[in-house]
């Protein structure tokens, strides 16, 4: 039922000829109610309603009527609607509402929140590390720091964050939650998250301690053979160049003569780092990627200056669903100039440019695509959103767009033919990892795998031929340290903890990475990480074929 115009109450049912409007009014009586049924004929109904229909428009409403309308709602609703409710509540769900209507990456914030985010965007806001977006109506974890808690404790991408401090995140933005998730260096939060299918998600709940955790940018640079250094960048931050450079340089000095770089899991980040970072691999004047937006300076050709200092070092790139933005935009540029094979999984598909915007008087913000960016070749990265609902489009990360748009062609530098779709798809796809379950998280939050792990470290000797030998001792990992925490966690959890061959590779390395890091600290869990990681080993395996698969020069 619903109020009509009179501000009586009515239920109105279609048909004929025959239809009527049938109300009930309700007759006091002193000890009884009576119910007397009044009928209107069609006709009369239709007399009734056509004389108070307003007259048909006979044109479209300009501007001034639209926002006329808007304010009328606005005061229906302050005036009328069940609960009280303030403006400040109304207009900002009208503007989040109004900016999904965009896209999904134009956002509003209040100053504090903005100032606040900011402050944890550069390392200044004590967190858990963890980057959170929404996907399917849920707070879904994008990417996690390998140094914070949150990584300490077993909380992976894909993770869905119901509850923060017990309280139900639902209906907050991913800015909120994150905020949420920061505070005072020392102080504690606790998580509940969701794994698994939407309909039988397996939940558990974590306590993490916060902590400052700086600016990454490289987070790890090794050897990962003789001759192939390794390099991962967490995000495109302002002096990612330089990190870059550096870390590629500090490689070559230890015999690298070819690389590895991670982009896995890297969520993006400022436009012109990732221009930075491609000018070390890329000749002078080299078309990186290009924007395209309605205004005339959203159109911008961003171009190499000078040189790279890298530019004949064989490269092969590692993507995944959770590579966004800026790592896309870096990715589809190396893989259109044929600089470098890129090998994972479909990126995720964003690439619409942001730029904040001074709202007055109230100071606050509002961030708005300005453009999209292009690939060299004139691969849009950015997947499809109209049509569909704003969770819909998360939940479509790291997945191809629209049909027609994967079957559009595109040429490399060398004449390989790539498409596009949404996202940066691999020239050579892997396997996806299964993840990890909620018990593997419960036990890592209790404590019992660093328990096993550093029990085992201290009885391995401290020399180089010890970690030389742990490093490829998976029997070791095995016996000594997956068997005996497998009995604590089906003792103490009362779990079955059943696994496969695969997951049980995964959980044993993870059990020696830990040993390795205690042992031979502070680099020896890294060490074992790198050499073991299957992405990682099938890179390795293609750099005989580089030069063949990246084509020769189309003359």
């Amino acid at each position: 039922m619903r109020s009509g115009p009179s501000g009586k109450w009515c239920g109105c049912s279609p048909g004929g000829a025959a239809a009527a409007r049938l109300w009930l009014a309700a007759l006091l009586r002193p000890g009884r109610i009576v119910f007397v049924l009044a009928v209107l004929t069609a006709n009369s109904a239709h007399s009734a309603s056509a004389q108070q229909s307003p007259p048909a428009p006979t044109r479209p409403p300009n501007a001034y009527e639209e926002l006329q309308a808007f304010s009328s709602v606005l005061t229906q609703i302050r005036v009328n609607y069940v609960d009280s409710v303030t403006y400040r509540e109304l207009v900002h769900a009208a503007i989040d509402g109004m900016l999904h209507a965009l896209d999904p990456h134009s956002n509003f914030m209040s100053r504090t929140e903005w100032d606040r985010q900011e402050a944890l965007m550069r390392g200044e806001l004590p967190g858990i590390g963890v980057q959170v977006e929404e996907e399917d109506s849920a707070a879904t974890v994008l990417a996690v720091d390998p140094r914070a808690p949150a990584a300490k404790a077993g909380v992976q991408p894909g993770d869905r964050i119901a509850a923060i401090n017990d309280s139900s995140v639902a209906g907050l933005k991913p800015a909120d939650i994150a905020l949420r998730l920061s505070g005072p260096k020392g102080s504690t939060v606790r998580i509940r998250i969701e794994r698994g299918p939407r309909l039988e998600p397996e939940t558990l709940s974590v306590t993490l301690r916060r902590e400052l955790l700086g600016t990454p940018r490289v987070t790890m640079a090794r050897m990962a053979a003789p001759a192939t250094g390794y390099l991962d960048l967490q995000w495109f931050a302002p002096k990612a160049g330089d990190d870059v450079r550096d870390a590629v340089r500090l490689l070559q000095a230890q015999g690298a003569r070819r690389l590895v770089l991670d982009l896995r899991n890297n969520p993006g980040g400022l436009m012109d780092a990732a221009v930075d970072i491609a000018s070390e691999f890329l000749p002078q004047g080299a078309l990186v990627f290009r924007t395209e937006g309605r205004k005339k300076d959203a159109i911008h050709q961003f171009v190499t200056k000078h040189d790279g200092a890298f530019r004949d070092m064989p490269v092969i790139v590692l993507i995944n669903g959770q590579s966004a933005s800026a790592a896309e935009a870096l990715a589809g540029s190396l893989q259109d100039h044929d600089r470098a094979l890129i090998l994972g999984r479909r990126s995720f598909g964003k690439a619409l440019v942001q730029t904040g915007f001074l709202i007055m008087p109230s100071s606050d913000i509002v961030e708005l695509t300005i453009a999209r960016v292009f690939t060299p070749s004139g691969r849009l990265i950015q997947r499809r959103y109209r049509g569909i609902r704003y969770e819909e489009y998360w939940a479509f990360a790291g997945k191809a767009g629209a049909a027609e748009d994967t079957l559009v062609q595109f040429k490399t530098d060398h004449g390989r033919t790539v498409r596009g779709g949404g996202g940066i798809v691999p020239d050579v796809v892997l396997p996806v990892a299964s993840g990890f379950p909620v018990w593997w998280s419960v036990a890592v939050d209790s404590g019992f795998a660093d328990a096993v792990a550093d029990s085992v470290a201290h009885t391995l000797p401290a020399t180089a031929a010890a970690r030389a030998q742990w490093l490829t001792g998976r029997q070791q990992w095995r016996d000594r340290l997956l068997v005996p925490w497998l009995a604590r966690v089906r003792n103490r959890l009362h779990v079955t903890a059943q696994l496969d061959s695969a997951l049980g590779e995964r959980l044993a390395l993870s059990l020696a990475a830990r040993a390795a890091t205690v042992r031979w600290p502070p680099d020896g869990g890294d060490e074992l990480g790198v050499r073991n990681d299957p992405d990682i080993r099938a890179a390795l395996e293609y750099f005989p074929r580089l030069a063949e698969l990246l084509g020769t020069p189309a003359h």
